[in-house]
């Protein structure tokens, strides 16, 4: 996993439907895989966990349990 301190990551209040940027960067880590998501092709979080996730498949397994 990454530092929280990395240049360009985004800190971010996931919401529903949308999230809020509280420190703006370029990218967001996944919470399954480690990888940067840059925040153009995030599409995928949880509000109830605030986490992001890199695809469905990272979503569906955080989900589970997995």
């Amino acid at each position: 996993m990454r530092a929280p301190d990395m240049p360009g990551l985004a800190i971010l209040r996931y919401r529903a439907a949308d999230y809020q940027v509280i420190r703006p960067g370029r990218f967001v880590i996944c919470a399954v895989s480690g990888v940067e998501i840059p925040l153009s092709e995030l599409a995928y979080w949880s509000e109830a966990r605030q986490e992001a996730y890199r695809s469905a498949v990272e979503a569906t397994r955080a989900l589970a349990g997995v």
